[in-house]
């Protein structure tokens, strides 16, 4: 560790005892002020397994899998007198990947640190990413099933940070003379690692982070139905984008473009396809985002669902999703994503 943090750490370990500050004995503010101070090199974070876990205090923290447990990452950073980030978005704003690879390597001989999955509640997997872009019609079944040709370029649309929910979480039921009509779609998640500007097809997959299960939940009737569509507005109300419950490295993933794709509701399969379908591969969609605008790192990408959605059925099959429904997504083995409507 560098005399800067070394001395940092003694430093706010000394003023945690004084003042009464937050668990592991950093204030989120001086841990924020200090990374967003001190910190000056990047690396992009590979070879790991994160997700957030929520903290009896209410915030939400990052924390790593390793083979079947799991390692509350602030209190390790705390224990062992190491930097480390805050959150998944900081870890990724900021390239805290060499640091959370040296924290994971000595926290093995400390199993005081190390704690079962079963005990713990998943946080949102993202907070405060700086965008949230999705890609429409992206599978050719789909567009099949809805009767509608391939599109020449990726449409996109957006969500916003309302929008974003942890695993194992509920979706607020939203009002229905708001809208009724609500859907599933299980979508493979990019998470960007660093600053993407009209990058090339062939060099797209050295800006990626990793990879997430995602549902780009929407209400179709607003999405479709009113009279100049609204897309965002069906898109984006309150919890409608569950993320997790983990990112994986894209390192461990052999092929983004080859990805099993699968949606269950109360125990029923509804989707099951592969990223094979894709119209647009994952090179294609990162490359023609960044000609338009610039990717950061942390920026989410959602890539469009597969065949067997609600929207697709007849209209006389087509049973919309209401309260106390219970939503399994899974793509390859990125985790089930699970969530149910409240």
């Amino acid at each position: 560790m560098d005399s800067n943090r070394r001395d940092f750490f003694k430093k706010t370990t000394t003023l945690a005892v004084g003042t009464g500050a937050i668990t592991m004995g950093l204030t989120e503010t001086a841990y924020a002020d200090h990374h967003k101070s001190k910190k000056t090199d990047f690396n992009m974070i590979d070879g790991l397994v994160l997700l957030s876990i929520k903290q009896k205090e209410g915030n939400e923290t990052l924390a790593i899998k390793d083979k079947k447990a799991i390692l509350d990452v602030v209190k390790a950073s705390q224990h062992l007198h190491l930097p480390a980030p805050h959150t998944l978005d900081q870890a990724l704003q900021e390239g805290w990947g060499h640091e959370l690879k040296r924290l994971v390597d000595a926290a093995q001989a400390h199993t005081n640190l190390w704690l079962k999955e079963g005990e713990i509640k998943y946080g949102r997997l993202f907070q405060n990413p700086g965008k949230i872009v999705c890609v429409g019609l992206n599978y050719r079944r789909h567009a099949h099933e809805i009767g509608m040709q391939f599109p020449r370029v990726p449409p996109l649309f957006n969500k916003y940070n309302n929008s974003l929910l942890a695993a194992n979480d509920v979706i607020p039921t939203p009002d229905p003379a708001i809208t009724h009509k609500l859907d599933y779609e299980t979508e493979l998640v990019i998470v960007i690692g660093k600053r993407a500007f009209q990058v090339s097809e062939k060099d797209a997959l050295n800006y990626v982070a990793g990879y997430a299960t995602g549902q780009d939940f929407s209400a179709r009737d607003l999405q479709l139905e009113l009279p100049a569509g609204q897309w965002m507005i069906g898109k984006t109300l309150d919890g409608f984008a569950p993320i997790g419950p983990y990112l994986v490295s894209a390192n461990l993933i052999k092929d983004p473009n080859n990805l099993s794709v699968e949606t269950w509701v109360n125990g029923e399969k509804r989707q099951s396809s592969n990223t094979s379908d894709f119209i647009f591969n994952t090179q294609q969609m990162i490359s023609y985002i960044s000609q338009h605008f610039p990717l950061e790192a942390g920026d989410i990408i959602f890539t469009g669902t597969p065949e067997g959605v609600i929207l697709g059925k007849p209209k006389d099959k087509q049973v919309w999703l209401k309260k106390g429904d219970k939503v399994v997504s899974k793509v390859g083995n990125l985790g089930e994503l699970e969530f149910s409507l409240g």
